[in-house]
């Protein structure tokens, strides 16, 4: 038996890059799939292509009343839901300094807010059936300063989010960890790759494995966290980063003047 057979999912911001690849390799493990973004057609489209029942909904994290929405069409279509994945997320190139009011509030309200929003709304549903899942999607940017400060303020929070849920509603059978992606080759970066054709290769030496991480890679990750192969990790942080969280290949040996390369 696959491992999300009879299971109902919800992927926010699932239309493209991660969430996209997280909602083909839950449905292609048996989950119905809710696939939320606020591109309605791009999620339908991508629904429409996978093996299991899947449909696109449209969804604004940032809107209380768009998430009450999604939720009650996600019910009426597939059932109740048992797995929540918060994806979706907001990040400016702004620095500190540059950072306007709005940008600061969009970034937050997206990417801290959001979580808040869907993963109240599936608690009100989960906890009285004594069961379900939440993971949620952070980034290394939380644990270390590489940019967007607004983006990495949000991630930070989110740790903290994952922290609360998982101690809180542990009693009730529910499940809260996160994921914390290194860099990873989604259509978020196209802009810089039009730049920068080569900056993926230049990136790839920071990390120990030697390359920047696939959507795959992450929904590898999440599809064991909200399996029941998992059931006895909450509140976790899981870093699917190739490594750079670790450390930077060469740097020790940078400081303490020796080369100790393999």
């Amino acid at each position: 038996m696959s491992r999300f057979s009879r299971k109902v999912v919800l992927v926010t911001g699932g239309a493209s890059g991660i969430g996209a690849a997280i909602a083909a390799r839950l449905s292609s493990e048996g989950a119905a799939v809710a696939i939320g973004d606020l591109d309605l057609e791009a999620a339908e489209a991508l629904a429409a292509g996978l093996p299991s029942r899947c449909v696109g909904i449209r969804l604004d994290v940032a809107d209380p009343n768009s998430v009450a929405a999604g939720l009650a069409a996600l019910e009426r279509r597939l059932g109740p839901l048992d797995v929540l994945v918060n994806n979706a997320a907001s990040c400016t190139d702004a620095t500190l300094a540059e950072l306007s009011e709005e940008q600061w509030a969009r970034d937050l309200e997206v990417t801290l807010g959001g979580p808040f929003r869907c993963a109240k709304a599936a608690l009100a549903t989960m906890a009285p059936r004594r069961s379900g899942v939440i993971c949620n999607i952070g980034s290394v940017n939380a644990f270390q300063f590489l940019g967007n400060e607004a983006y990495s303020a949000a991630k930070g929070g989110l740790v903290s989010l994952t922290q609360a849920i998982a101690v809180r509603y542990g009693p009730t059978g529910i499940r809260c960890n996160l994921i914390a992606p290194g860099t990873v080759a989604t259509p978020a970066w196209d802009a810089r790759l039009a730049r920068q054709p080569d900056l993926f290769e230049q990136l790839s030496g920071i990390y120990p494995l030697g390359r920047v991480g696939t959507p795959e890679d992450i929904a590898a990750a999440a599809a064991f966290l909200c399996s029941d192969e998992a059931r006895w990790i909450t509140g976790a942080v899981l870093a699917v980063d190739g490594g750079l969280l670790a450390g930077r290949p060469g740097l020790a040996d940078d400081i303490a003047g020796t080369d100790r390369s393999p």
